[in-house]
């Protein structure tokens, strides 16, 4: 429910439904049980951000627009390792040995615990669990 509140009432440039600087507008009423005849009032940035003030929910909004764009392209990033991390299985299959090479990977674990702290032995893990395909 959550995603879909969220997907509703995104308040980027040229969502769907924008209706000016920081409003958003609606189909039908916020409430259940509202009369449709009732005009509800539009949603502010300030309400779908959690702001206090208008300067804050564009902050806000322009940061989580930045996080957004970071996320796509680390994902890509992500598809992209796992891909030459394929093409490197495949060699070592080819040649003769194993598709895991678990010294490597415990200087990935290393690396990735290094600059992350703990955390990011969890995201190396993951990440290595990706990138190791299918058995």
């Amino acid at each position: 429910m959550v995603v879909l509140l969220e997907q509703l009432t995104s308040d980027f440039p040229g969502a769907p439904g924008r209706q000016g600087p920081g409003r958003l507008s609606s189909s039908g009423p916020c409430r259940p049980g509202a009369a449709p005849d009732h005009q509800e009032p539009l949603m502010t940035a300030i309400d779908v951000t959690g702001a206090r003030t208008a300067e804050a929910a564009d902050v806000i909004t322009g940061a989580r627009e930045r996080i957004d764009a970071l996320d796509d392209r680390i994902i890509g990033l992500i598809q992209e390792r796992v891909a030459v991390s394929a093409v490197i299985q495949e060699a070592r299959i080819a040649s003769g040995g194993r598709r895991v090479n678990l010294s490597r990977e415990m200087d990935v674990l290393g690396h990735y615990r290094q600059a992350l702290g703990k955390p990011g032995t969890a995201l190396a893990m993951t990440l290595l669990e990706l990138c190791r395909g299918k058995i």
